[in-house]
């Protein structure tokens, strides 16, 4: 389950997300979020994920998405900002999910 919201003055936009960025939410929010991007493109989006428990890679896709739109990410334990610091905009998967190392480089 996951709960967002979203407010905005002054030009910046803040998403509070809160639970697990997963399954169905994923689509949830990545509606919500290209509602509000076409109704202010320009707006600086900070997104709050402190509170997120639990990415599955649907969520990282969106980050991705976020990321490319220009949001800024605010986040909290070791997982969550090694997510953020290993997004890439290539599609890729990232760092922390690959299991070269473990396989002899056979994935």
């Amino acid at each position: 389950m996951l709960r967002f919201s979203c407010c905005g003055s002054g030009g910046s936009e803040r998403w509070d997300l809160c639970g697990e960025l997963s399954g169905p939410w994923v689509d949830e929010v990545r509606s919500v979020w290209w509602r509000i991007r076409k109704q202010s493109p320009r707006a600086h989006a900070v997104i709050d994920l402190r509170n997120v428990t639990f990415i599955d890679e649907k969520g990282e896709r969106l980050l991705i998405e976020m990321q490319s739109s220009g949001a800024e990410f605010l986040a909290s334990g070791v997982e969550h900002k090694d997510l953020l610091a290993n997004l890439d905009s290539q599609g890729k998967r990232p760092v922390r999910r690959r299991m070269e190392h473990l396989s002899g480089g056979r994935a």
